[in-house]
């Protein structure tokens, strides 16, 4: 095998090589942006349920109430 075609497989794994490495620091970017994507899904959900717990809380205050009202004005059915 001559110097030279050595030295061309050489060259041609170096740019092999560095074409992997671009596609390799560009998902790890991508890989990056999904991640905090979904960390603010998360956020999100997390907020969603704390408000459906708390509206759930209201409501049931709310339904406790009147029913003490109905009990007063003697609106409840037996």
């Amino acid at each position: 095998m001559s110097d030279n075609l050595v030295l061309e497989l050489l060259r041609a794994i170096r740019a092999d090589t560095e074409a992997t490495r671009r596609t390799v620091t560009e998902h790890g970017a991508r890989l990056a942006a999904i991640e905090l994507g979904v960390a603010r899904l998360r956020r999100e959900v997390a907020g969603d349920a704390e408000i459906a717990a708390e509206q759930g809380g209201r409501l049931d205050a709310m339904s406790q109430r009147i029913e003490r009202i109905e009990r007063r004005q003697e609106l409840r059915d037996p």
